[in-house]
């Protein structure tokens, strides 16, 4: 067996408050396997998402261990960090996030500027990425001229354009109705059937019965953790 894409080791995290120290995560053990498709959920305060900035590197644990990708996070440099970031991870955000003055196709590519590609190669893949989410006859449009749910197709075309392993969803349908909700949860499916592992953190039940796993946690903890059954996953 492969090793895991993501493994957490006894990790906790605690932020200074006025009140003193407050921990937002307590011993936290988890291990993601590449082409798992894992939806994090728990009300609000729950640690899901001091968790997912973990996981996506925006944050640094207080104790315990995250390994990305067979690196260990804690021991990389920011440089190598920020390169591993590129490499490895895709992100997709409640908020779309993208610069409103430039096409759609130069936002999908923005990513593979700080890769160092060179401008044809970086609007030849993001081309191909609107393409695969349906957008390919609107590159040269701005996002003001499109509906939401298409914003948020751009950006998953965006998160998918450095090809990483891993995505980070966090509430990515929070801004969605729900006929566009499930249109975006239909194309994470397609994305995790073609094997890319997905993360995705929501509060909906109907969300996360797209998954193939649901991780619940509770002031700071792992409650529970638990295979989908296929028939919890039709919709």
């Amino acid at each position: 067996m492969s090793a895991p894409v993501i493994r957490i080791e006894a990790l906790h995290k605690s932020y200074e408050t006025s009140a003193g120290l407050f921990p937002a995560l307590k011993e936290v053990n988890l291990e993601i396997a590449e082409g798992e498709f894992v939806a994090i959920m728990g009300p609000s305060g729950s640690g899901k998402s001091t968790f997912m900035n973990i996981l996506g590197c925006l944050d640094k644990p207080s104790a315990g261990r995250y390994v990305l990708n067979g690196r260990d996070v804690e021991n990389l440099g920011k440089d190598e960090l920020a390169l591993l970031r590129n490499r490895t991870l895709g992100f997709v955000f409640q908020g779309f996030n993208l610069l409103p003055r430039m096409s759609l196709l130069d936002n999908v590519a923005l990513p593979l500027i700080y890769a160092g590609l060179e401008r044809e190669e970086r609007q030849q893949r993001a081309l191909e990425l609107l393409s695969k989410v349906g957008l390919a006859d609107k590159a040269a449009s701005l996002p003001n001229k499109i509906s939401g749910g298409q914003q948020q197709r751009v950006a998953i075309a965006r998160a998918l354009v450095n090809r990483p392993r891993l995505i980070l969803a966090d509430e990515p349908t929070g801004n969605l109705d729900s006929q566009t909700s499930e249109e975006i949860m239909r194309l994470f499916e397609e994305l995790n059937r073609d094997g890319i592992t997905i993360v995705l953190v929501t509060h909906e039940e109907d969300i996360a019965a797209h998954a193939k796993r649901k991780v619940r946690f509770l002031d700071g903890r792992i409650v529970s953790d638990q295979a989908m059954q296929t028939k919890e996953r039709l919709t």
